[in-house]
Parts: structure tokens; C-alpha cells; sequence
């Protein structure tokens, strides 16, 4: 009860849990379980994946929006490709501690770029579907806003703040 108690509550997260009741040599009657349970789970999974082409798809969209995030990523971190490349341990320490910020600056980067393309693709929808363009819910639910093909990684952009509060709008969605 207690166990139950903790992972409902939060207080411990199930692979903290897992970790420890397998750390220890004898295993108990508890972490059998457990272990078998995980198993079950995991064979049902597997058979409802292979069962069900629906499914499938459904976790492929899902890991193509995992993956074009990680493309947004990489594209926007441009040093060692996020990667430390010093010999020895002081120095990796030191390198790690000065990317930081940067590391900081890149789950920014990567939110400022989503949702600048999630506000943007909302207002060409509203504005395609004032046109009288149709225009699928369904098939905005595969549209993802990790695009990165109209953002250059390497100027510098000026931006008017006071300018664009003043105008209260967005930018032109079409060169006109």
C-alpha cells in the first residue's frame, strides 16, 4: 500500500522504484512481480501493435512529431552538434558548465520557433477558410509547427518591439 501510495502521490517515480528494488541481491517477492506485470504489458502492447494497423500509425505520426522536434533541435544548436569533445574530465566539466546557457538558449530557441509557426499556421487556416477554401480538422491535427525551412540559424534579426506593439497585428501572411 505504501508503494502504491508513493507512485500515486509522486513521491517516487516507477523507474526510481523499479531501480531500487532491483539493486538489491535477493529479489523479493514484490519485484517479481512487478517484473512480471511489466512484461504482460509489454507483450499486450505487441500484440495490440502488430493486431492493429490503426495503432501503428497513430504511434508513427507520434514519433515523426518526436523526430521533427529533434530536427528543429539540431538544426538551431550549431556547436559541436551538442556533443562534449574534450579529452579529459576537467575539461569536459568546464565545457558543460559554460553550454549550459546555451543548452537554455536552445529549448528557447526551439519554443520561440514553435510557436511563432503555431500562431502563424493559425492565421493562414483562418484565413484560407475566409476564402472558402475547406479545410479538414482532421487534417490540420497532422500539421506540426517544428518547420524550420523559413528560418536562417545564421543573421542577425532586428526586432521593433514598440513598432510591432504599436501595429497590435501580425505580419502580412503573403507578400502582397
Amino acid at each position: 500500500m505504501r508503494v502504491a501510495a508513493s507512485l500515486k502521490s509522486g513521491w517516487v517515480t516507477a523507474s526510481l522504484f523499479i531501480g531500487k528494488l532491483q539493486s538489491f541481491r535477493r529479489q523479493n517477492v514484490l519485484t517479481s512481480a512487478l517484473q512480471e506485470y511489466g512484461r504482460l504489458q509489454k507483450t499486450i502492447f505487441i500484440l495490440r501493435w502488430l493486431d492493429d494497423e490503426n495503432y501503428r500509425r497513430r504511434i508513427g505520426a507520434q514519433l515523426n512529431k518526436g523526430e521533427a522536434l529533434h530536427s528543429l533541435r539540431r538544426f538551431l544548436f550549431l556547436a559541436n552538434e551538442g556533443k562534449i569533445r574534450k579529452r579529459y574530465w576537467e575539461e569536459q566539466l568546464i565545457e558543460h558548465t559554460t553550454d549550459t546557457a546555451g543548452y537554455t538558449d536552445l529549448i528557447f530557441g526551439t519554443n520561440a520557433v514553435v510557436v511563432w509557426n503555431t500562431v502563424y499556421m493559425n492565421e493562414v487556416i483562418k484565413q484560407l477558410r475566409a476564402e472558402g477554401y475547406p479545410i479538414d480538422d482532421a487534417d490540420v491535427a497532422h500539421l506540426s509547427p517544428a518547420r524550420y525551412e523559413h528560418i536562417n540559424p545564421y543573421g542577425k534579426y532586428p526586432f521593433n518591439i514598440d513598432e510591432a506593439q504599436k501595429q497590435g497585428q501580425l505580419r502580412p501572411l503573403r507578400k502582397q
